[in-house]
């Protein structure tokens, strides 16, 4: 959770409108969530098989097929997109529009409604681009915000490296403990690249789209804020507390 208390939002540059396009990407996703048959809250998609059969055409309909979008098939080039909308479950979708509440909000208020949506669309088209050329003759359907939000996470290091994050570990018995930024999405990082090096092409987490996001993002930020935006110093802005 951000506090919003005592932070950069605190004097967030639109005050009427807040994050708004965090907050319109998080509604976006859920309310496509419910209304899709991954949900299982819509009955017009029966039950048993006819649900299956209805998830397994959703996802082949709006989701990355990388075999496709290497050939370039027609249709294809766009499902990057439509891919960032789509979630292959409760936990999927909760666990992304967490993160993208906690560090959305200030990346948007650096960056500004219309660079941070551009960001966030440009950046998880590249993470998907980017597995699917390292999987090029997958038919494996890739879904999800991931490599997007991955992009946000990146952004969120070099902007704000100094704000603190509260997290909780479950070997300490999920106490919450307090680090800086930098380090738990460092190590965050870290975990990513670990778990693609390790990880296939076949069902799973697409853990490379996390690392091409990350990558891409923190690049993005570094070209584009180095010259003085930055977050630098407690005395250019108070940077606030995140809690995923």
């Amino acid at each position: 959770m951000i506090d919003w208390r005592g932070t950069a939002l605190g004097a967030y540059r639109n005050v009427r409108t807040g994050p708004a396009v965090t907050y319109g990407l998080i509604a976006a996703c859920c309310l496509l969530f419910i209304v899709s048959p991954v949900s299982g809250l819509n009955p017009s998609y029966g039950t048993g098989d006819e649900v299956l059969a209805a998830q397994s055409a959703y996802f082949q309909r709006w989701g990355v097929v990388p075999a496709e979008l290497v050939r370039g098939d027609p249709g294809a080039l766009l499902t990057p997109f439509t891919a960032l909308f789509v979630h292959g479950g409760w936990l999927h979708l909760l666990g992304n529009m967490l993160f993208l509440w906690v560090f959305g909000a200030m990346a948007e208020e650096r960056m500004g409604h219309v660079e941070f949506a551009l960001f966030y669309l440009g950046t998880g088209y590249l993470a998907l681009l980017g597995y699917a050329l390292a999987h090029a003759d997958s038919e494996q359907t890739l879904v999800g915000a991931s490599g997007a939000i991955s992009a946000v996470l990146g952004g969120f290091l070099f902007l704000f490296p100094r704000s603190r994050v509260t997290s909780l570990f479950p070997f300490l018995f999920f106490l919450p403990l307090r680090f800086p930024a930098w380090a738990v999405l460092v190590f965050w990082f870290t975990l990513q690249w670990l778990a693609a090096r390790a990880a296939g092409a076949g069902p799973g987490v697409a853990y490379l789209a996390h690392v091409v996001g990350f990558s891409v993002g923190f690049l993005y930020a570094w070209a584009r804020f180095r010259g003085g935006d930055r977050v630098k110093s407690p005395a250019a802005a108070t940077e606030g507390d995140s809690q995923p």
